[in-house]
């Protein structure tokens, strides 16, 4: 039909329109984040510009909800407020005839956040963890000015001097360390050359063409040792990513059929967004009620609300599943249930505009008004 094609069409210039300010402010927002971070050295600089991108596709799901929910809810209560709706009414045409092209809409939305959730996201999310570790330690590895005494690491007692460094190539020239051991013992190492270097998730110091000397200070019992090559162990960081910690970087085949309430509770939440997505448009049909006499915006207020209520349920059921207080499945349906039930009731309480409002609830109950 002629209204539905012009429906759909106002429907997709609205969410354009929706989207590229939502992505804009949000996006606005996260690199003003970023760079705070980046100028405390919490973030590599060099990160900021590929740490915005990544978390931008991590957001995009969540903003295509937003995106499909707002936009039918706007054209139609424009079309409540210019009375085209009271003309559908009158001519004896239902409220439930708008889902049609309501999912028509909807549904592409609600593939692509299937795609993204499933199968995008947790590759975002992993390259993100990682691209921010590897370059941060990069960053701490290259922090090597010659000529001056410096710290070594997190441990305590350890110091080195650098007499040249080529930044091009990493290497260092007549180098001294100084550490003490946990017994007291001073080790003194000079060597001709040595680099940075991360290997199997330790920072290392390889030193070439040296001598160490191990002893206490004011004692002539000091051991020398001359060697060609020498591994210190800086320290040691954990794996760049933990699946337990950071189960939105596992992907979504091995969720299926686990056990770990972690991986349940995450397969919950991938699996919530497209749903959610198909709900709120129908919801949004009979929220976007407005009565052109009183003025009010009553409907808009009701509708973030009613968001609010939904993805806040969803949050507090996929911890409870994290937790192991409920089974998947009792984690998955009651909003999804909830919603829907919300979205039938009131598509037949907004069939009946010229009854007051809750005596249209009843009548809904019982079964009148489709």
């Amino acid at each position: 039909m002629i209204y539905q094609r012009n429906f759909i069409k106002e429907l997709s210039f609205t969410a354009v329109g929706i989207f590229v300010v939502l992505l804009a402010v949000l996006v606005s927002t996260q690199a003003v984040n970023l760079l705070g971070r980046a100028a405390d050295g919490r973030v590599a600089i060099d990160a900021v510009a590929a740490l915005v991108g990544f978390w931008v596709i991590g957001m995009t799901p969540l903003l295509l909800v937003l995106t499909a929910y707002i936009s039918t809810l706007t054209v139609l209560t424009r079309y409540w407020r210019d009375s085209e709706m009271s003309v559908w009414l009158s001519c004896g045409l239902a409220l439930k005839q708008w889902i049609r092209p309501v999912l028509q809409f909807a549904v592409p939305f609600a593939l692509l956040i299937a795609v993204m959730q499933l199968f995008v996201m947790p590759w975002a999310e992993l390259r993100s963890r990682e691209y921010s570790e590897i370059l941060k330690q990069k960053q701490e590895l290259s922090l090597v000015e010659a000529g001056e005494f410096r710290a070594l690491g997190k441990r305590g007692g350890r110091v080195y001097f650098v007499e040249t460094f080529d930044t091009d190539s990493g290497i260092m020239k007549n180098l001294f360390l100084r550490e003490t051991d946990s017994k007291g013992n001073d080790n003194i190492v000079f060597a001709e050359e040595g680099t940075f270097s991360l290997k199997d998730n330790k920072r290392t110091l390889e030193l070439s063409n040296g001598y160490r000397y191990s002893g206490k200070p004011g004692r002539a019992d000091y051991n020398q040792v001359s060697f060609e090559h020498l591994s210190l162990i800086i320290s040691t960081t954990p794996k760049i990513v933990d699946p337990i910690s950071h189960r939105r970087t596992i992907p979504t085949e091995k969720l299926f059929g686990s056990s770990n309430p972690q991986h349940r509770a995450e397969l919950m939440w991938r699996l919530s967004l497209p749903v959610s997505v198909l709900l709120l448009s129908i919801l949004a049909v009979p929220l976007s009620y407005f009565n052109p006499r009183t003025g009010h915006t009553y409907n808009i207020l009701i509708a973030i609300g009613m968001y609010l209520v939904y993805q806040n349920g969803l949050t507090f059921l996929r911890n409870a599943v994290e937790g192991g207080k409920l089974n998947f499945w009792l984690g998955m349906l009651p909003m999804h249930i909830l919603i829907a039930a919300v979205a039938v009731i009131l598509l037949r309480v907004r069939s009946m505009p010229a009854q007051p409002f809750w005596r249209a609830v009843k009548l809904s109950l019982k079964g009148g008004a489709g």
